[in-house]
């Protein structure tokens, strides 16, 4: 009974319940929020997300680094990760097995967003990425959805990765009511790019040259990465990127064989998707490192490349593509370092970074092979 403890104890308990009611009702308060998206627009959202469409399945990663359920906030989503890399769908759907029954927002693409299912599925958020918000079908479906009363968050994850990731994931952290899992998982990924930039600023030279070509095939040459996307991590890491200078889109773009075997870059980098979908190379999700190198190994035969200094000297790597549309990018921004200059990186453990993402932030741990050297390390 209440009366029967000591008058300080008693008021101890008293501010106790005080204080707790006023964090509740102030964790209550902050809803209508508005925050500001990755297009520097200001939200509101009139309450706590509990039925969130997802214009692109790649940003459930995103989720599941923040969320112990990710799955359950999930009122609709694309259909592009199910397709894109089905190993990675499968992960996750073995850890919530109601994803296989979250209705499908789009074709599959991430990019055909169709109205019709979205006025059916009392969705209280929307969250679309940079890219689909600069088509039209995205402009449209933020018009569309922002008439129905759905407030629509745009989220950068690879356009300007290394800045926007800590950004958005905070955002993302406010949004889910999570921002204590989202400031760890920040502060973690910009102590991780640090080390490089002040490594690199410290001894900038030499700076290799390199050429990263996105879902190569042996029988045509070559789709470049440029100075953005996953192109801007060859800058930090120290490298000089084959393509710069040249006149193509940010993200990169189509170029000869005769302009690679003029170049003669120092480093070669492939990246692509489980099962080789769009080229030679398979690595990702579920996909074993032996498979990883023998693809690799059949992509730098293709003749543009073969008498490349890159190729020549075996300074040839693989990489998995989708680290362009996911925070884990802070993983391939360690293993470019490790590529590109091993003087300065020999200690960096990519590896060790993955597991202690798996053991300290993700739902559902990412195995697999996401890198691979053509010549394993001793």
């Amino acid at each position: 009974m209440f009366h029967i403890f000591p008058a300080a104890l008693r008021l101890v308990l008293v501010l106790c319940f005080a204080f707790a009611f006023g964090t509740a009702a102030r964790a209550e308060g902050q809803w209508p929020m508005t925050v500001t998206d990755a297009l520097g627009r200001a939200v509101t959202i009139p309450a706590k997300p509990k039925a969130i469409l997802l214009g692109t399945g790649f940003n459930l990663v995103a989720l599941s680094l923040i969320h112990p359920d990710p799955v359950s906030l999930l009122s609709g989503w694309s259909g592009d990760m199910k397709d894109d890399n089905p190993e990675l769908y499968e992960s996750f759907r073995q850890k919530f097995p109601a994803l296989a029954d979250v209705p499908l927002i789009d074709d599959g693409t991430g990019a055909g967003l169709s109205f019709e299912p979205l006025l059916s599925l009392n969705a209280d958020l929307a969250i679309l990425a940079n890219w689909q918000a600069d088509t039209e079908q995205g402009k449209r479906a933020i018009e569309y959805l922002t008439s129905i009363d759905v407030p629509v968050v745009v989220v950068d994850f690879n356009n300007n990765a290394l800045a926007s990731t800590p950004q958005m994931m905070r955002l993302l952290g406010k949004l889910l009511d999570r921002d204590e899992q989202a400031e760890a998982f920040a502060r973690f990924y910009e102590d991780k790019l640090k080390r490089i930039r002040d490594r690199i600023a410290a001894k900038p030279e030499p700076r290799p040259l390199v050429l990263m070509e996105a879902f190569p095939q042996a029988d045509r040459c070559c789709w470049a990465y440029g100075l953005s996307g996953l192109g801007e991590f060859l800058g930090v890491a120290g490298a000089r990127n084959m393509i710069e200078g040249a006149a193509l889109p940010p993200l990169g773009g189509k170029i000869s064989a005769e302009a690679v075997m003029a170049a003669n870059p120092d480093i070669y980098i492939a990246t692509s998707s489980p099962g080789g979908k769009y080229g030679t190379l398979s690595i990702g999700p579920g996909v074993d490192e032996d498979r990883a190198r023998q693809t690799l190994g059949e992509t730098v035969t293709a003749p543009a490349l073969a008498s490349v200094r890159a190729i020549q000297e075996k300074r040839v790597h693989g990489l998995w593509n989708f680290f362009n549309a996911v925070p884990l990018n802070i993983v391939a921004a360690e293993v470019f370092a490790t590529w590109i200059r091993p003087d300065l990186f020999g200690d960096l453990d990519p590896k060790k970074t993955l597991a202690e993402i798996n053991t300290r932030f993700a739902a559902v741990p990412f195995e697999g092979t996401y890198w691979v050297d053509l010549t394993p390390a001793n």
